[in-house]
């Protein structure tokens, strides 16, 4: 990513979140809901919204969905808010690093026992 479309990404995760936690009233969003990152394409046109949600497989991918059908009014919002010629759009996907990252401590738990 280019220089300014980190500084649009760092933005863009900013007001998401006051959005997200602050003006989404949708009650699968109800479960704990966190941006991992914020990914903008170089020409500002489309933004990759990464998220992390508590609870299970079933609550991310509601919550996701709660995401994905408010994207419209989260976009309007972003428009009225920063000073961009035309708000990205958004893309919601769940960030499974930190799913990833707890399997893979699992794993090593599991070999250090097993060398004990």
């Amino acid at each position: 990513m280019g220089r300014r479309s980190d500084r649009v990404a760092g933005l863009l995760q900013r007001e998401i979140g006051w959005l997200a936690s602050a003006r989404l009233k949708d009650p699968r969003l109800a479960r704990m809901v966190t941006l991992a990152r914020v990914e903008v394409s170089d020409d500002l046109s489309v933004a990759t919204v990464a998220v992390t949600v508590g609870g299970t497989d079933e609550d991310a991918e509601d919550a996701l969905r709660g995401l994905r059908s408010a994207a419209g009014y989260v976009k309007r919002e972003l428009g009225r808010r920063l000073d961009l010629k035309r708000a990205p759009d958004l893309r919601f996907v769940l960030d499974a690093s930190i799913a990833q990252g707890d399997r893979v401590l699992g794993l090593l738990d599991s070999i250090k026992e097993e060398e004990a």
